[in-house]
């Protein structure tokens, strides 16, 4: 193998997908973990490895002389307390073994309901939430290794994810009743809030690892990605689906999330008490600082929110078709991984 290789953990997941995409089409050679075969768009090139995370040993042979690790694995919500940090372990695990550079897709969980609107590098990590508190102890543990055990390693830190595939609050929540014209926002829409459009966010990881020597040893860097109100995020995603023929000329109806359910319904609903636990997401205005990252890299290519949109949503048309499920938008979650 060559120093351009990297191997992606999780590469059938969206970002995994997005990843491997990226890293190809910068002339990366990709080995791609994952127990099933490739899903679609999988760039031709890319070289599967068939073996589990808790195969170290077979995934460090397999990988030897790779140069970077892409830790794209992110378990059900409802098993981040069993499976969260193992993952991450393993993980670093095998980027110890080849010598590569850990590479980690971060979130906001980390800083907690009482995170200030801008979100540094050096912005406390206050968690707030089991989910949060598990994100600061897999950094923690990165940190940790990279002083005494060699290993190299770093997050780079988004919003919410959409695009690339199905499986995130756009498409679950938000426009999943978008044939019938009804968008569903999770918060009030005043409140801004940060997405990262796939695509963008994994060029961002391949600037960095093509940076990567220049970097210390354990680094943070925060992507802006889009940040947007309530009010913004409806009004692009409308125009976005009248530009392509989604959404005819008529109003669209607009509802919230009944938040007050999720909790009620959480004692006989795991998958519910996991997404409540986490609704101050949508009622704190947060914005990630991008400043960093770019004085590192320089300034990345950023897809337009209404192309980024535009391509989310015909993605999604053409998906293969799911069985409806009963019940509201969340039960939909459920069966699936969670975008960040």
């Amino acid at each position: 193998m060559t120093a351009s290789t990297v191997l992606i953990l999780g590469a059938n997941g969206r970002f995994g997908l997005a990843a491997a995409q990226a890293f190809a089409a910068a002339g990366w050679q990709v080995l791609a973990q994952t127990r099933r075969p490739f899903v679609a768009g999988m760039p031709a090139s890319a070289q599967r490895i068939d073996a589990g995370l808790d195969d170290v040993e077979r995934l460090s042979h397999s990988a030897a002389g790779a140069s970077v690790v892409v830790h794209a694995v992110n378990p059900i919500y409802t098993r981040w307390p069993q499976e969260a940090l193992p993952m991450a372990r393993a993980g670093m695990d095998v980027a110890q073994q080849t010598g590569a550079l850990f590479m980690l897709p971060g979130n906001v969980y980390n800083f907690g309901a009482d995170m200030p609107a801008l979100l540094l590098e050096n912005t406390p990590q206050d968690a707030t939430t089991r989910k949060g508190r598990l994100r600061i102890a897999i950094e923690d543990e990165m940190a940790a290794r990279c002083r005494t055990r060699g290993l190299r390693s770093v997050v780079l830190r988004a919003g919410d994810f959409y695009g690339s595939g199905a499986g995130s609050w756009l498409d679950l929540v938000i426009a999943k009743s978008l044939r019938s014209g009804k968008l569903v926002y999770p918060g009030p829409l005043y409140v801004p809030h940060a997405w990262a459009y796939l695509p963008d966010l994994a060029r961002a990881f391949v600037a960095l690892a093509e940076r990567r020597e220049a970097l210390p040893a354990f680094a943070r860097f925060h992507f802006a990605g889009h940040t947007l109100d309530g009010e913004q995020l409806l009004n692009a995603v409308e125009h976005a689906a009248r530009s392509i023929g989604i959404a005819g000329q008529r109003a669209f109806k607009r509802g919230g999330l009944p938040w007050a359910m999720l909790r009620a319904g959480s004692w006989l609903v795991p998958m519910w008490r996991e997404i409540a636990e986490m609704e101050y997401l949508w009622r704190v205005p947060h914005v990630l600082d991008g400043r960093a990252l770019q004085r590192v890299v320089g300034t990345l290519p950023a897809t337009p929110l209404d192309e980024s949109l535009r391509t989310a949503l015909l993605a999604l048309e053409h998906r293969p078709a799911m069985p409806e499920r009963r019940g509201d938008p969340q039960t939909a979650v459920s069966s699936r991984r969670h975008a960040a």
